[in-house]
Order: C-alpha cells, then sequence, then structure tokens
C-alpha cells in the first residue's frame, strides 16, 4: 500500500486522532446521551459542515458518542463490507443505517448510505439503546472534495506512488492521482459500504470538470474518475497534467452544481 493511501486508511480509523474511554458508571445519567450538532457532522475530505451525498465519507464530532474507542480492522468486515455497528453505536440516516470506520467518544467516521435519494436527511447516532438528538443535514447527488494534509493541499500521488509533496512535487504533463469523497453513485452501483476490488467510474463521469487556476483541463486529461479499490467510499482521479503547469495552483473539481473548496491547492512547479 502506498504511503498516501496509508495515511487516508489512519485518517478514516481515527487513529491520526486520540480520544479519552469515558467510563459510564462516573457519568450523571442526565448526561450520558450522545450530544452533538448539524454543524459537527462534516466531510471527512474537507472537515466542512454543509451538504453531503450518497457514498460520502463523513464525520461526526461530539460527545458521549462512544464508551470506547475502535478502528474497523478486517475481523469486523462481513463478505467484504464495512459494518453497521461497532460497539454498540450505530449512526442512522434517514431510516439506514450508515457504515463504521470508526467510533470514539468525540468522533465516529461512517459512510452516508449509498441509496438515498433526498435533498435532506435525519441523522441520530445511537450508543446501546440511547439515542443522540436527530438533526437534519443537506443532501445532493454530489458534494466533492479533496482529502488534504499540509495545510491546504491535496493528498496526491504520482503515476508510481509516490506522495506529492514538497520536495517531490507534480510537473507538467505527467499522470497523477487525487483523492477524494463525495463523488456520489457508481457505474454499476455498489453495496452500499462495500470495498470494492476493481476500478468504478463514477455516475456523473460527464459532468466532471478539474479546475488548475480557474482553468478548466481538457475532460480527455480525466483517465479515471471513480472508486479505490480495496476501499469503501475512497474516490481517486487519474489526471494527466497539462503541458504549462504553473507552481502551487489552486485545484478544484465541479460535478455539475457542487464543487469542492475553492482553497485547495497542488504541489507542483
Amino acid at each position: 500500500m502506498s504511503w498516501c493511501r496509508g495515511y487516508i486508511t489512519r485518517l478514516f480509523s481515527g487513529c491520526m486522532l486520540a480520544f479519552p474511554a469515558v467510563a459510564p458508571a462516573q457519568v450523571p445519567a442526565a448526561s450520558t446521551a450522545p450530544s452533538y450538532s448539524a454543524a459537527g457532522i462534516v466531510n471527512a475530505a474537507t472537515q466542512v459542515a454543509g451538504t453531503l451525498a450518497p457514498n460520502t465519507i463523513a464525520t461526526i464530532y461530539g460527545t458521549n458518542l462512544s464508551w470506547t474507542t475502535h478502528a474497523v480492522d478486517f475481523g469486523d468486515l462481513r463478505g467484504g463490507t464495512l459494518p453497521i455497528a461497532l460497539e454498540g453505536v450505530s449512526v442512522n440516516v434517514n431510516g439506514i443505517l450508515g457504515s463504521l470506520f470508526f467510533v470514539s467518544p468525540g468522533q465516529i467516521n461512517f459512510l452516508i448510505p449509498y441509496d438515498l435519494a433526498v435533498t435532506s436527511a435525519t441523522v441520530y447516532v445511537e450508543r446501546q439503546g440511547i439515542a443522540g438528538p436527530p438533526v437534519i443535514i443537506p443532501l445532493a447527488t454530489t458534494a466533492p472534495g479533496f482529502f488534504q494534509w499540509n495545510g491546504n493541499f491535496a493528498l496526491a500521488e504520482h503515476a508510481d506512488g509516490r506522495l506529492i509533496s514538497p520536495a517531490d512535487p507534480a510537473l507538467a504533463s505527467e499522470i497523477i492521482v487525487l483523492y477524494a469523497a463525495g463523488l456520489g453513485r457508481t457505474s454499476p452501483d455498489v453495496p452500499s459500504g462495500h470495498i470494492v476490488s476493481t476500478a468504478t467510474s463514477i455516475l456523473y463521469a460527464s459532468e466532471l470538470q478539474i479546475l488548475l487556476n480557474g482553468q478548466p483541463c481538457a475532460s480527455s486529461s480525466i483517465y479515471y474518475a471513480g472508486l479505490t479499490p480495496g476501499f469503501a467510499g475512497l474516490y481517486q482521479i487519474n489526471l494527466i497534467l497539462p503541458d504549462v503547469l504553473p507552481p502551487d495552483p489552486a485545484i478544484q473539481m465541479v460535478i455539475g452544481a457542487q464543487s469542492s473548496p475553492a482553497s485547495i491547492q497542488l504541489f507542483a512547479q
């Protein structure tokens, strides 16, 4: 596994953050329910609250979300699919349980159910039979965002798997791989929470644009946009960069009316 995918795996599992365990016997009964708000439900790639989409990796920040910390491992999978409960914790999204990557007292990483086709959804966390407050989040067909590292730089690789970094930037005319969340449904469809084993293109590929400093790359420069084999909910975009590449350009993706944050850059020279 490349450094980049290993980084994302740790990010999904929450292993890069540490939260203390909470002992339920030491907490007054009136305060034991999971606590969070709509503002604390964010796109895991952008860490921005707001519109999410089917098959988007999302994060809930709050308190009393779980009594323990548990990151998904191989033993938690069933038929190559993520679990819908960990440590007695589940996330209900419009009556459908979201697939889980990680639970802890302060954070849950989960997958918005693939089959949702609504403009808003009611979300609540249930921990061992105790439910938190229902909150409403907006949904769209896509909610694109690049995973980031080192501040506001896109998490990306060279074609051979080397991390694109200040010491090893992207170059003009090379093929790079960008990692993203929120690119929506695929063709063919995949079961919610399923870890794909083959390349699976996004349904809205014809609408996808990649902008560098606000200028769209040619549609023919996008070699692949779809799910990353070996993951659930993780997308990648294989892109050949233009012959003339400005240093550290702003990079943005647009799918129809939805766009990723405009402040993200790509290490390039």
